[in-house]
């Protein structure tokens, strides 16, 4: 635990440089921790396909680099995902004597987890208003993380899933996602004296941000959980110590922050 809270308070101050930096900085971070998630994801699943993860990591590292333009620019992000899993299949067939279709499922998957779905944390940053409300996916990931420990330590009597995590109990995951819609709640009553935000019902976002991404931040948790039994791994790496790697530090937020993105596309009136 000690240990765990050190890492913590060490790398604290460098999420907050790339967060309130976004732009060039923000991007350069997730390109390079989407690129270490990847390579933590492949090592669990595909170990010895290294031609496959090279085949990932070129098309990670090329959405990264036109992040905006493929997901604002009509029909480009289709585009890109034809292509990749085109380019897949393709290796799946011609080298088929060292692969398979699995693999190549993996291969796609890997990026799609450990890489697009976190690069939503830049997405929501350069979003209108996204300085400020990029904050809710941290809220409700380590909201409900630290509300359903305490809740189910002190309350807690019937287990959630005992076969993925014994120790997370129903009174718990309730009580996570109380925890993280109160912060979110309290996190948009105290953002909306400081900041005007026109056309924008503050609350209902702040409230459904909180709700839903504390229920997905709880799913990302299992689901990781799951990866790893199925792999028979402790954690996806040793990157950080006391947390494990970047998929086992970022499994909650993973979800969350699409979630608060998505919620912001529907709530948010993006003016031309």
């Amino acid at each position: 635990m000690k240990t765990r809270i050190i890492s913590a308070v060490v790398l604290l101050p460098f999420l907050i440089f790339f967060v309130v930096s976004g732009g060039f900085w923000l991007k350069a971070a997730i390109v390079v921790l989407g690129l270490i998630g990847m390579n933590e994801f492949y090592q669990a699943f595909s170990k010895q396909n290294t031609r496959l993860h090279i085949i990932g990591y070129i098309f990670a590292l090329f959405y990264g680099i036109f992040m905006e333009q493929i997901i604002n620019a009509n029909n480009y992000f289709n585009i890109f995902v034809s292509l990749f899993l085109v380019v897949l299949l393709v290796y799946t067939v011609i080298c088929h004597s060292k692969t398979n279709a699995l693999e190549g499922m993996t291969g796609f998957f890997g990026f799609f987890y450990a890489f697009f779905l976190l690069s939503h944390i830049y997405l929501i940053r350069e979003f209108a208003y996204g300085k400020y409300l990029v904050w809710l996916a941290v809220i409700a990931a380590f909201g409900c993380d630290t509300g359903a420990y305490f809740i189910g330590i002190n309350f807690g009597k019937h287990k959630l899933i005992p076969s993925l995590s014994p120790k997370k109990t129903i009174e718990g995951s309730i009580g996570g996602i109380v925890t993280a819609t109160l912060l979110s709640l309290a996190y948009g009553l105290w953002i909306g004296n400081v900041v005007v935000f026109e056309d924008v019902n503050l609350l209902l976002l702040c409230g459904m941000a909180g709700f839903f991404g504390s229920f997905l931040a709880q799913i990302g948790d299992l689901a990781a959980s799951a990866m790893k039994r199925m792999t028979g791994i402790k954690d996806f790496g040793k990157l950080i110590p006391g947390h494990g790697g970047v998929l086992d530090r970022f499994d909650s937020v993973i979800l969350t922050a699409p979630a608060l993105y998505y919620i912001m596309f529907f709530l948010i009136e993006v003016k031309p």
